[in-house]
């Protein structure tokens, strides 16, 4: 059986694989070539490379593993039209981004920008504006395995979470849930409001000027989900009538934001190009997830850890 990487692992974690499953073909490559696709039964990918065409050029492709949380960017209907299993990493994003978002915040809180630019000039200024993050209230958009652990790191800083999905039932580190039907009433009463929502037909262009228009004017407004969640002008204008103080954003409608976007020029922007979820620690994780399911396959069980409905995107 042939497992095909589409990408190059760290040469440890690629002798792991070899040493764990020796009787199985490991291919690894930093594109796609199409006479290893054609005979390979499992494909291991970002989820970005793979277009339709290739999937029926795949005749023996069977799994799908995604070592990404998306899959937005996959041809998903010829996907399912081959009934091919797919699987994801859901849950190891969990630990950079929650960190990444917590780092975001105690940086617009205490004003670490302002203090890293009085350090350049030289300047001995205490006439810092920095406010506390204790005692705020915090709604997280996709309390799933990310949004959990940003509850729970908020919590610890004595701040009140509310979670918000599409059903409203519970989740970990949530002091209360709502669903998708009751946020436009909820947000009156959020100081932060944080998406980590994936992109879903639920999902996409779900913020409207309405939303915002109901929010605080101060703010903290933070979408490390996916860029799709809110229109560029929607949120731009947001920014401008002062409906919020202030948006931290990892991801974007146009991704890589090109050089003229006005996200750059904006002091109520901070543009993080997409990398909350880098770790040196991130193919480590993925493969923790993905060996068991190698292990599993081989024993010819087809109910994998993170299996996904690839139509939903969940």
């Amino acid at each position: 059986m042939i497992v095909y990487f589409t990408f190059d692992p760290r040469p440890d974690l690629k002798e792991g694989l070899l040493q764990d499953f020796p009787t199985i073909e490991f291919i690894f490559h930093n594109n796609i070539d199409h006479t290893v696709l054609k005979e390979a039964e499992v494909v291991v990918t970002y989820g970005e490379d793979i277009e339709a065409q290739q999937i029926w050029l795949a005749e023996k492709l069977k799994w799908i593993m995604v070592a990404s949380a998306g899959i937005e960017k996959m041809p998903q209907k010829e996907i399912a039209e081959r009934g091919i299993v797919v699987s994801n990493v859901r849950g190891i994003h969990k630990v950079p981004m929650a960190e990444s978002v917590l780092a975001h915040i105690l940086s617009y809180k205490r004003e670490l920008a302002w203090i890293y630019e009085q350090e350049q000039k030289a300047e001995w200024n205490r006439k810092s504006k920095a406010t506390e993050l204790h005692g705020s209230t915090a709604l997280i958009l996709g309390p799933g395995a990310i949004g959990s652990e940003i509850g729970r790191l908020l919590q610890a800083f004595g701040v009140h979470t509310i979670g918000c999905n599409r059903s409203g039932n519970k989740a970990d580190y949530m002091d209360d849930m709502i669903s998708f039907s009751a946020l436009q009433k909820t947000l009156p009463s959020a100081d932060i409001v944080i998406s980590v929502l994936p992109s879903t037909p639920d999902t996409q262009y779900l913020l409207k000027s309405e939303h915002f228009e109901a929010m605080k004017g101060s703010t903290l407004f933070l979408n490390f989900g996916r860029g799709d969640l809110v229109s560029t002008d929607v949120l731009i204008h947001a920014l401008n009538a002062g409906e919020i103080a202030h948006a931290v954003l990892d991801v974007y409608e146009e991704e890589p934001l090109p050089a003229d976007h006005p996200f750059w020029q904006m002091n109520t922007v901070t543009v993080s190009p997409h990398v909350s979820s880098h770790s040196s620690r991130y193919l480590e994780r993925s493969l923790e997830i993905f060996k068991p399911n190698l292990k599993k396959w081989l024993e010819g069980d087809t109910e994998l850890i993170n299996k996904m409905d690839i139509i939903r995107g969940y």
